[in-house]
């Protein structure tokens, strides 16, 4: 028998639409589309750089309450309504992500809204299995 478990965040959003930032199932952990606001305060930065160092503290931090960590993920999808902002996010990226080396995948697409500049989802195994 596989464990299943919710994990709420802080977005209102998660309320509005019905879903839970993580899922985790079994062995993995399954991280909805993170964007890069700060869920304390629901602001976001117009910057593109700041933004991806949020959505990585918002995907670190589901990750930490399902037992598991940013070394853990193991696949990764960008989204990106500008394909511009993706290259000067790679330093972002290889911060937070250098260790695990994910499987990865850009997308472009239009996100729900305009000041969000990126989303970010990411797979994850659970530590110790």
């Amino acid at each position: 028998m596989t464990s299943h478990k919710l994990i709420s965040g802080s977005s209102d959003y998660e309320k509005k639409i019905g879903y839970s930032r993580a899922v985790v199932d079994g062995n993995y952990v399954f991280v909805s589309g993170t964007t890069g606001f700060d869920y304390k305060t629901m602001t976001i930065s117009d910057s593109v750089i700041k933004q991806a160092n949020q959505c990585f503290k918002n995907i670190g931090y589901v990750l930490i309450k399902a037992g598991s960590s940013l070394d853990d993920v193991v696949r990764v999808h960008y989204i990106f309504p500008n394909k511009l902002d993706f290259e000067p996010c790679w330093p972002v990226f290889k911060k937070y992500l250098g260790i695990a080396c994910p499987a990865a995948t850009m997308f472009v697409a239009q996100l729900l809204d305009d000041r969000m500049k990126l989303e970010i989802e990411v797979t994850a195994k659970i530590k110790n299995t």
